[in-house]
Formats: C-alpha cells, sequence, structure tokens
C-alpha cells in the first residue's frame, strides 16, 4: 500500500506546518493526487487515519481531490488523456509522450480552527 508512504511523508509536512504557526491542532487537510499517481481515496484515508495517530493532525478531515491525466505526444502534439498503463497516443499510435499533468501529489492547504 503506497498510501501508507505517502500519507506519512505528508504528515510530516503538516506537522512541520503546524508547529511554525503555532497551532495546537490541525482540523482539515487537502491533497491533489494526480490519476498517474494512482491513489486509492479510501486507501488514503486509511492510511492518513494511521499516520496522524498521536500526532497534533489526529482526526483531520482529508480532502482529496482527483486530477486527471494530461499528456502530449512528441509526435504529433495531439493532447489527451493517457492510463495509467497507457501512454500510446490515440492519433499517431506512438508511445512518446510529455507528462502534462496527472502526475503530482500536492498539499495544498492545511488549516486549524482559530481557538476562541
Amino acid at each position: 500500500m503506497h498510501e501508507l508512504s505517502i500519507a506519512m511523508q505528508l504528515v510530516e509536512q503538516i506537522v512541520a506546518i503546524a508547529e511554525e504557526n503555532r497551532w495546537p491542532r490541525v482540523d482539515e487537510v487537502e491533497l491533489e493526487a494526480g490519476a498517474l499517481r494512482q491513489v486509492i481515496p479510501e486507501m488514503m484515508q486509511m492510511a492518513f487515519a494511521e499516520a496522524t495517530d498521536q500526532t497534533l493532525a489526529q482526526g483531520a478531515l482529508l480532502s482529496i481531490r482527483d486530477i486527471p491525466a494530461k499528456a502530449r505526444c512528441n509526435q504529433c502534439t495531439l493532447e489527451f488523456e493517457p492510463e495509467p498503463d497507457n501512454f500510446l497516443c490515440p492519433e499517431c499510435r506512438v508511445a512518446d509522450v510529455e507528462v502534462l499533468e496527472g502526475n503530482q501529489i500536492i498539499l495544498k492547504t492545511v488549516s486549524c480552527e482559530a481557538e476562541s
């Protein structure tokens, strides 16, 4: 389950952000995951819950936004949405592409509620 290693790296970043801002806890985290990274949202939720256990992000809400894959054929310049295991251009049938989108995992936001 590669989601656990991703979650553990995210939690390191999240905790560092929270400590830098002197937050007592983290309430929400927003993540963008490219389709080519093949992150399964349910598995990521479970991995995140485990990775945040006994940290100031324990119990934080994780939202994951899926980013579709996008590639450009280096032969005919067609832009298309490849499958994770198929980069064959639908136009010229050559697998010579530049990946434009969908291979990233980005921590978009980390937030905590203001204490009253």
